[in-house]
Order: C-alpha cells, then structure tokens, then sequence
C-alpha cells in the first residue's frame, strides 16, 4: 500500500492582488501556506519584455509527439472541412474504408488532447 502524503494547503492569490508577487509568496510563505495558485498579469509577465528568456529546446520525446499531433490534426481539420459540405460520405463509399480511417483520426486527435 502506497504511503499517504500529508494534506498540503495552498492558496489562491486574488486576495493579494495589490502585493507585488515577492512580497505575496513571502506573506503565504510565513502563514505555513505550501503552495499557491498563480494568475499572472501585466505587471508579473510582460510577454513582450525585451529580457524574456527564450524557451528551453524541445525534447526528444516532444518534438515526436508533437509531429504525430500535427500529422493528425491535418488529417482531421481536412475531413472536417469536408464534412462540411458532406463530400466525405460520397467519397467514402467509393474508397472503400475512407470513413473507417476518418474516424480513427479524429478518435486519435481526442484521445491527443485528453492525454495533454
């Protein structure tokens, strides 16, 4: 039986709005809070600020997934636009398993954006 984590508090900081954001992690610091849920404006994250650091490099592992996302998602806006104006059932009834593969692709797209 895995070992239970002790019960950690945190706290959401639209009460200390008008704190900058040092002082505010340094008050619920203090008050025994562990953690805090953020939601950063202007003033903490400008994203145009010439000192932005840039992003770090992709890794491996994500530099595949993200080529099997947008293999699958050309697929899927293709068969939706399709679908649109239904040429998709009249063109997969002449090629045999088309809509099998279509809704594979979009069942693959879902289970995509339910993994992240």
């Amino acid at each position: 039986m895995p070992a239970v984590t002790p019960l950690r508090f945190g706290y959401g900081t639209n009460g200390l709005a008008d704190l900058r954001l040092d002082d505010a992690l340094a008050l619920l610091a203090d008050l025994g809070y562990d953690g805090v849920g953020l939601t950063l404006d202007h003033m903490h994250l400008d994203p145009l600020a010439p000192d932005l650091r840039p992003h770090r490099p992709l890794l491996a592992g994500e530099e595949d997934d993200n080529a099997a996302h947008r293999k699958v998602r050309a697929r899927v806006e293709h068969v939706i636009g399709r679908m649109k104006n239904y040429k998709i059932l009249r063109d997969c009834r002449q090629r045999g398993d088309g809509l099998h593969h279509a809704v594979q692709a979009v069942a693959h797209m879902h289970n995509l954006a339910l993994a992240s």
